[in-house]
């Protein structure tokens, strides 16, 4: 079973990123754990709890995104995020933690170009 810390320390291992806490408790019930890049400021990884679940939002290509959605359940719309570009990953779940990174890391390589 991951935990938050796991996920926030494999996130971190991509290069040039860190840890952001952009939104203090008062403006929301969830603490979220955004891992950016340090040049572009870019959020590759949004990290939250909710109802006793871990989950981790993450960029993906339009093109792509419904496939993914369609062949795991544990992958929904981006909560909070642009649902035609974001997904939400619930993190223990049936996804391998290969697939994760996998999703990870190409979330990293999309939001690095800019």
């Amino acid at each position: 079973m991951v935990i938050r810390e796991q996920l926030i320390s494999l996130c971190l291992s991509f290069d040039n990123s860190y840890e952001d806490y952009p939104f203090s408790k008062k403006q929301s019930s969830l603490l979220w754990t955004a891992i950016r890049h340090k040049k572009n400021k870019k959020i590759f990884a949004l990290i939250f709890e909710r109802d006793d679940n871990l989950y981790i939002n993450l960029k993906c290509e339009p093109q792509h995104i419904d496939e993914i959605r369609e062949s795991n359940k544990d992958v929904l719309p981006g909560f909070h995020m642009n649902k035609r570009h974001w997904n939400t990953v619930k993190v223990n779940g049936d996804m391998s933690e290969k697939e994760l990174f996998k999703m990870i890391e190409h979330s990293y390589a999309l939001t690095l170009k800019r």
